[in-house]
């Protein structure tokens, strides 16, 4: 077995060995949120033509929770390793740092989508509709995992302890996605808030995937693929750079 094979094993079997929390558990906090917004919103707002509040919020919660889950493996991780003094045993190995990033990243990605499907196993009770456009939704659900995937790396390699990996998270990760539209279209929102959403990458992550699951959105799918690209390779280029120096892994 390779470097990278083991090293992607290791960050896959260890979300995977305590699923109840990794999977389980962020699965249950989204069918709470769609259980208590959908029961109090339901025929109050139809933020799109034809399809109900619960069905317009199905979507905005499965990509929320590959988000989610995505920038928690990674970060989580790699601050873990670091605390403990086990990050040594990582980089040890003869693994170049491209290696070392596609098997955090990867790994994080999985865990997104894992959640993501089942959040949305637990939504067909609740009215999914099916998907009009899946190459859409696939490309978003990756694209998106990848990006929060590589924020939780920066978000390690930068953090020293849990504190600062926290509050990264609830100071930046949280508002970003909760500002997204997962709840709301932006539609509804004075044109001064329309326009500062569009400075938040997430939304175009999660307007994306939601127009892969309706054909519709606020804004075209083709502009928020380019964004969300572009995010990413942004955002790659820095954390490459930053394990080729061995910012803050290395003495």
């Amino acid at each position: 077995m390779s470097c990278f094979s083991a090293l992607l094993y290791k960050e896959l079997l260890r979300f995977w060995k305590v699923g109840f929390q990794t999977v389980a558990a962020p699965v249950i906090t989204s069918l709470l949120y769609l259980m208590i917004f959908g029961h109090v919103l339901e025929g109050r707002l139809q933020p799109l033509e034809g399809v109900s509040y619960t069905g317009f919020l199905i979507p905005g919660l499965v990509m929320m929770s590959v988000l989610q889950n995505a920038f928690a493996n990674s970060s989580s991780s790699l601050i873990q390793s670091k605390i403990t003094g086990n990050i040594i045993f990582v980089l040890l190995p003869p693994i170049s740092y491209r290696e070392f990033f596609a098997a955090y990243v990867i790994a994080s990605v999985v865990r997104g989508v894992v959640v993501g499907f089942g959040v949305w196993l637990a939504s067909l009770f609740f009215g999914w509709t099916g998907v009009a456009h899946p190459w859409w939704v696939l490309g978003f659900v990756l694209l998106g995992g990848a990006i929060l995937g590589t924020l939780g790396l920066i978000a390690g390699i930068w953090a020293d302890k849990f504190d600062q990996l926290a509050a990264f998270q609830k100071f930046l990760i949280m508002p970003l996605t909760m500002l997204s539209g997962v709840f709301y279209s932006i539609r509804s929102l004075p044109e001064f808030w329309q326009q500062v959403s569009h400075l938040n990458p997430f939304f175009f992550m999660i307007d994306g995937f939601r127009y892969g699951v309706f054909g519709a959105s606020d804004v075209s799918p083709w502009l928020s693929f380019v964004i969300v690209g572009t995010a990413f390779v942004l955002l790659a280029a820095l954390t490459l750079q930053l394990l080729q120096r061995g910012y803050k892994l290395r003495g």
